[in-house]
């Protein structure tokens, strides 16, 4: 039996109801625990039934991004992705990631946020821009008071891979943040200050940003390139393991 149109209207709704939820609980760094608004909030900001609320919520609960307690309501979960995707670490170096590893990372890294930075130069928005804006304003204030700002750092990749308008791109980016965050730790650390290395990472935020606001998808890409190839260099690894078309060096 096929689905009815109102059915089929649920449920394009509530799609896109889970997917700005899920953008919202990224872009506010919710941590695992917190509290979503109720049903009958989350109607009014939408505009929709209960009925769609509920089926977005229950799309999230399945994609893991949120959890739900009888009586209780909805709360975000673990940070997406992380049930479901993990890095491989060595097992006898469990509590830190080794050296091989983090390459391994930029690798991983470099594959999707080069490929993001040209999607989003093609497709960005007003909006898309603004909310990168709004990072990169946050990062510099970081930059001046020298403090930690691996998490805008995070959120302006994420918003980069918002910009693509590809869900899957930006759910991946989102998922894999919290991975991607130990290999951005040292450039915002107290010795990434001193050493110019939060200061050449923000210059090139900056290049990546202004190619794509000028929709310029190969200047983009190569922004993206250059600020990898870069931060495995300011951090002692060889890009050449992993950037190029072509490599003499070996694994």
């Amino acid at each position: 039996m096929n689905a009815s149109p109102t059915a089929k209207r649920t449920s394009r709704l509530s799609d896109a109801v889970a997917e700005q939820l899920e953008r919202w609980i990224t872009e506010q760094h919710l941590t695992s625990g917190t509290q979503l608004p109720t049903e009958k909030s989350l109607c009014e900001r939408f505009g929709v039934s209960r009925a769609v609320i509920r089926e977005a919520i229950s799309r999230l609960k399945a994609d893991g991004c949120v959890t739900t307690r009888q009586g209780s309501g909805a709360f975000v979960a673990a940070r997406p992705g992380q049930g479901s995707f993990r890095l491989v670490r060595d097992p006898e170096h469990s509590s830190s990631i080794m050296a091989g590893e983090i390459s391994d990372i930029f690798e991983l890294r470099y594959l999707v946020e080069t490929g993001a930075a040209e999607r989003a130069a093609l497709r960005r928005t007003a909006e898309d821009l603004e909310r990168m804006r709004a990072v990169l304003a946050r990062m510099q204030d970081a930059l001046v008071a020298q403090v930690d700002a691996v998490g805008d750092d995070d959120a302006f990749h994420v918003a980069i891979a918002i910009a693509t308008h590809n869900l899957q791109i930006a759910r991946f980016q989102a998922f894999m943040g919290a991975q991607f965050s130990d290999s951005r730790a040292p450039t915002w650390s107290s010795d990434g200050h001193r050493s110019g290395r939060a200061r050449e990472a923000q210059a090139e935020h900056v290049r990546i940003f202004e190619a794509i606001s000028r929709s310029d998808a190969k200047a983009a890409r190569e922004a993206a390139q250059a600020h990898l190839v870069s931060a495995a260099r300011r951090l002692g690894l060889d890009p050449l393991l992993w950037a190029g078309d072509k490599t003499e060096s070996t694994r």
